[in-house]
């Protein structure tokens, strides 16, 4: 799933992604930075991210324009 950071709390690690498909809230899980490329989030960031059993993000992984299939964001074209 791909989405944007909504909120992020540093001291707690609470957090919401809003995902960019449905526009549906999730919560971060506990520990969901453990193992990513993130020490911390910054709102609006763009991520993808899995959702664990329980319907939280987990997995965060680095997201970017053209991961996101954002128009005029696509790859390059061939020559």
């Amino acid at each position: 799933m791909q989405g944007v950071i909504k909120s992020y709390d540093p001291g707690t690690g609470d957090g919401i992604i809003m995902c960019d498909t449905d526009l549906a809230d999730y919560d971060l899980a506990p520990g969901s930075l453990h193992g990513s490329p993130f020490r911390m989030l910054r709102q609006g960031q763009r991520v993808i991210f899995d959702l664990d059993d329980s319907g939280r993000a987990t997995g965060l992984r680095l997201g970017s324009e053209v991961d996101m299939g954002t128009p005029g964001f696509g790859p390059a074209p061939e020559v």
